[in-house]
């Protein structure tokens, strides 16, 4: 009986079957940032605005505009001009008003004017100011709560044969040695996006123009599920034999590879595959805290990497050009993510990521926002390392499951990451009451997930596995492999513990943010 992974060395592991592949997955990877980020140039909230306070223009239309504001808005301690705020209309002549001055105070009942912007934007069109700048982040999150529908979704419906999940089939044909290149390259051109989108909201600032120019290649990907192929590893476990060998046989011919048709005939599954194996997440301990930990990793990298990215205005330099750098250089950190991949293993350099993201943000999070460069410096490391630690975590993930479960695992998992992703744009709501408090919960969940990862198993240069088994104990000898049963059960124990303490910390942030 002929194992898989012996089969995918004979047809090639990253032969021009797999480049392929590779290059079609690229194309909606580069197209992500567009939709994900795009919101942070069409909604900047940074817009100079005043009441509108065009009743004093029928008192004295000769006024020049700064005058008009002089009379009719109130100042700041800082004595500046109040943006959510102006003086109560009144019937008086303007030589009272410009005598004796007004006191009474009101709310923007008329709306906002913004003299610095001769292109309408998101903000200035829908009034996204004062009372209502949060609108907003929230409908970010309402966007983000849609890509969690979809991904619930579409797990349900990958497990039955679409295979939608780009990593989840980039890993399955291609061999352990070239796996990280293969996913590095599909994140690269997520990078390539993220600067194109620099580029692009840099040129069109006219928000409906913007919106059509980024969606309209999107629709490409419709004709994209009938272009890719399926999982042949998948196939098999389902027992889609003769689905299996044609596209065997085809990519050995695309690779130049000539393979026995007898080999492949000895493909088969080695047993049955139970129908409800998915309980097996909850039902085995060990599977059922590897899946917590990698849930919750995927949660951290979510929060993290989306805080930074959507707050790029925050920063104090030019957005266009921080964003650039942004896209910039998650280029050099997922390259190299990929030489310690190979050379420190899965989980250290999972690990390694996320404790320097996490450290970064705190540094973030205690620094006077004075130092305007220092905090985009850093912001830029931070960003950079999430993104190589969201490069680590899709190989890792698609290592970790079994084939069986991939899909379903990846979808979980992605669950959660949008999640973050619904909690990122309301997480920087909390700004307004301390300023370090959204960069202090990022850094402190990266060094919590950070430090969790070491309980995860080693996946590098290992075949993946494709049904649900236990772990080897025997043939490792490790300090956990030597306890006694009484200790592996107490241990056991303890990591439930850690990781159910984790995610109670996470429920109370929630509470926090929504209830106090």
């Amino acid at each position: 009986m002929a194992r898989f992974g012996d089969v995918l060395k004979m047809i090639g592991e990253f032969g021009a079957f797999q480049k392929c592949l590779v290059l079609l997955l690229c194309i909606p990877s580069f197209l992500t940032p567009f939709h994900m980020f795009g919101q942070v140039f069409i909604s900047i909230n940074d817009v100079p605005h005043y009441c509108n306070t065009s009743w004093i223009q029928a008192i004295s239309p000769n006024l020049t505009f700064q005058q008009k504001l002089n009379l009719t808005i109130p100042k700041r301690m800082d004595d500046s001009l109040d943006q959510c705020s102006r003086f109560t209309p009144v019937d008086l002549d303007i030589e009272t008003i410009m005598k004796y001055g007004l006191n009474s105070t009101q709310d923007c009942e008329q709306g906002w004017v913004y003299p610095t912007m001769k292109v309408p934007t998101l903000v200035t069109e829908f009034d996204l100011v004062c009372d209502r700048r949060d609108l907003s982040d929230i409908s970010q999150s309402i966007f983000m709560g849609g890509l969690l529908a979809g991904s619930l979704i579409f797990s349900f419906l990958s497990d039955r044969g679409l295979s939608v999940f780009q990593f989840s089939l980039g890993s399955e044909w291609v061999g352990p040695s070239y796996r990280p290149q293969a996913l590095i390259i599909i994140h690269c051109a997520n990078a390539m996006g993220q600067m194109a989108l620099a580029g692009i909201a840099y040129f069109i600032r006219d928000w409906r123009l913007f919106q059509i120019i980024a969606s309209a290649p999107a629709f490409v990907i419709f004709f994209y599920a009938w272009v890719l192929p399926n999982s042949a590893r998948w196939l098999i476990t389902k027992k889609k034999i003769k689905e299996a060998k044609d596209i065997l046989l085809r990519a050995a011919t695309i690779n130049n590879r000539i393979i026995s048709k007898n080999i492949i005939d000895q493909l088969t599954p080695e047993k049955k595959v139970p129908s409800k194996c998915i309980l097996d997440f909850f039902k085995k301990s060990y599977l059922k805290n590897m899946t917590l930990i990698m849930a919750l990793i995927w949660f951290v990298d979510s929060l993290v990497y989306y805080e930074v990215s959507l707050h790029v205005g925050d920063f104090g330099l030019n957005i266009y050009l921080t964003q650039f750098i942004f896209g910039a250089v998650e280029i050099p950190s997922r390259i190299l993510s990929v030489f310690l991949l190979q050379w420190i293993g899965r989980k250290k350099c999972q690990s390694t990521w996320l404790v320097l993201g996490g450290i970064v943000c705190v540094m973030i999070s205690v620094l006077p926002k004075e130092f305007i460069l220092i905090v985009t410096v850093l912001a830029v490391i931070g960003k950079s390392a999430m993104a190589a630690a969201f490069s680590t975590t899709y190989l890792f993930s698609a290592e970790i499951f079994p084939t069986v479960v991939r899909q379903f695992g990846l979808g979980f998992c992605s669950m959660f990451a949008r999640v973050a992703g619904i909690l990122a744009p309301l997480l920087g709501m909390l700004a307004r009451y301390h300023l370090a408090i959204p960069m202090f919960t990022c850094g402190s969940l990266a060094l919590i997930a950070g430090i969790l990862c070491f309980l995860l198993p080693e996946t590098c240069n290992k075949d993946l596995q494709d049904l649900i088994a236990e772990p080897e104990r025997a043939s490792t000898k490790t300090c956990v492999n030597q306890l006694s049963g009484e200790a592996m059960c107490r241990t056991n124990k303890f990591i439930e513990f850690c990781i159910l303490q984790t995610w109670f910390y996470q429920l109370g942030l929630l509470y926090n943010l929504f209830f106090c």
